[in-house]
């Protein structure tokens, strides 16, 4: 039994699945680094695709944060214009073909006509412009094709100062609630957003700050915990936060962190999503929120090397890597 926001909860088998899978993703993560002997074989992770446990390892993260926030122009505006423009759409790819039609990409020389023509023409030939992870609803602006309209989302940030309500903010919850004012943002993408522009060199949030429970999220905390945990979920990922140190020892898990740095309130988060879904084959019997019962996605090696550079701030990363600045 644990305690939490003044509620009396009863962990599921799940609960010590997610230390479980925590130690074992984070052992498969450093072993494709080298850094780590080949991790005990699990059937359900050798098969199936699952992010990391600390977000910023994922290679769509590493990216954004080697190639788009710690790139060109440090000028916040600009860094906030990058960031947005990367994460709209959440696919590299993307982002090159706009790289290599108009060089460096900046909001001084944007120009919605000539970047809008260069997404439209790739679309036009069947190519994907978006990712399927944290795909960002079409906002109603006039345009007639989603990344016209994704442009236009943009134009309105900037028009309406976010970039300097972000920065200016006294908290990350203030800065959160910046990014939720504007069209097609709900509560998970404005957290989820903040956390990306949070990595750049001029915003010094804490992760801890706060959480925003997304519905992947939910199912896991309800298999690990059942229906008593509705409505407290951003204090059960808190408590998962403050004691993981605790549950790893009493498992008897190894979990080193992030060099150092321990699971956020984000990482445990995005756990959660994880859990749920490797829990739909490890524990068929043990019901979430949304039914699910098959993982979609298998894994498939990417040949392309990983790359392991953080933000500077957070002081984890080591003299023997190549800066990306």
């Amino acid at each position: 039994m644990v305690e939490i926001a003044g509620q009396t909860l009863r962990p599921t088998p799940v609960f010590d699945t997610y230390w479980r899978f925590a130690a074992a993703r984070q052992q498969v993560y450093l072993a494709r680094l080298g850094q780590a002997p080949p991790a005990r074989h699990d059937p359900v992770l050798a098969q199936h695709r699952f992010t990391n446990c600390f977000r910023a390892a994922d290679r769509v993260s590493q990216y954004l944060i080697g190639q788009v926030s710690y790139r060109g122009d440090q000028e916040w505006r600009e860094v906030f214009f990058r960031t947005m423009l990367f994460k709209v759409f959440n696919k590299v790819t993307t982002w090159q073909l706009l790289q290599e039609h108009l060089g460096e990409l900046t909001w001084n020389e944007y120009d919605f006509r000539a970047w809008d023509g260069i997404l439209s023409e790739s679309f036009s030939t069947g190519e994907r412009l978006y990712s399927a992870a944290y795909i960002t609803p079409p906002p109603a602006l006039g345009e007639e094709r989603k990344h016209s309209n994704h442009l236009r989302l943009i134009e309105m940030m900037m028009a309406r100062g976010a970039p300097a309500r972000v920065q200016e903010a006294a908290s990350m919850r203030e800065a959160y609630e910046v990014l939720l004012g504007f069209p097609a943002l709900g509560p998970f993408l404005a957290y989820q957003y903040l956390i990306d522009l949070n990595y750049s060199a001029q915003l010094s949030f804490s992760e801890m700050d706060f959480v925003v429970p997304g519905p992947g999220a939910r199912d896991g905390i309800r298999k690990c915990f059942g229906s008593a945990a509705d409505g407290i979920e951003a204090d059960v990922i808190r408590y998962m936060a403050d004691t993981q140190q605790e549950h790893f020892d009493r498992l008897g898990l190894r979990f080193a962190g992030l060099r150092g740095r321990p699971l956020q309130l984000i990482d445990c988060q995005n756990l959660f999503c994880e859990v749920d879904k490797y829990a739909r084959v490890a524990h068929p019997d043990i019901a979430g929120i949304s039914g699910r019962s098959r993982i979609k996605q298998l894994y498939r090696p990417d040949p392309a090397p990983l790359t392991a550079w953080f933000p500077p701030k957070w002081g984890v990363n080591t003299a023997a890597e190549p800066s990306l600045v």
